[in-house]
């Protein structure tokens, strides 16, 4: 991973003097954060509405259809790549973690172990990658309690929802988690040589 004192003197050396590129990085930084805290409140309210009208079985139509869209919706909005990456991958499609989301997924392991509340993780460097350099954050997904009726231990996980998880996830992995603990995480990734949009 690039540090962030790393990310300056890069973006010195093209030509920004150090308080451009804190700036640059801040707002960056800001962006996604707006990004992830919609991407959150839409999913939520939605899950929220389903599960009162139907079910733990009816909402797991909300993380399957709604999630992808609304991650899809945010990415081509902002011309950068916006999704969800698990722990433990319950659609090995959309929700596997690259090397570098599974590095910070690790250090949000760590850093939970020594005590720091998970809903309080976020992370965010500049990487260099062969197609160019990018704006890489990534904030941490809790296990809710709600969570549990889909993620909890497979045993205590009602039959209905059981039955629909096996249909729509045949691959699934993402099941005994306990409550506070890291689920995964929003991951967004912004090419520097994209200007950010005027809000």
């Amino acid at each position: 991973m690039v540090s962030q004192r790393n990310c300056l003197i890069l973006l010195c050396a093209l030509g920004m003097s150090a308080a451009q590129a804190g700036d640059e990085l801040e707002l960056r930084k800001q962006a996604a954060a707006a990004a992830t805290k919609s991407l959150v409140q839409q999913l939520g309210g939605a899950l929220k509405k389903e599960m009162e009208a139907g079910g733990p079985a009816q909402a797991i139509g909300v993380c399957r259809d709604l999630a992808p869209k609304i991650a899809g919706d945010l990415s081509r909005d902002n011309g950068w790549r916006v999704t969800r990456v698990g722990t433990r991958v319950r659609n090995p499609m959309l929700g596997t973690p690259d090397a570098w989301e599974q590095q910070v997924l690790k250090d949000f392991q760590v850093r939970a172990a020594g005590g720091e509340a998970v809903a309080d993780m976020s992370f965010s460097t500049v990487v260099e990658e062969p197609d160019g350099r990018y704006f890489r954050f990534m904030k941490a997904i809790p296990v809710q309690a709600a969570c549990l009726n889909c993620h909890g231990p497979a045993e205590k996980i009602a039959t209905g929802v059981q039955e629909q998880l096996a249909s729509h996830y045949p691959m699934d992995r993402a099941v005994g988690y306990r409550e506070g603990e890291l689920r995964g995480a929003v991951s967004i990734k912004q090419p520097m040589d994209l200007p950010l949009k005027a809000n």
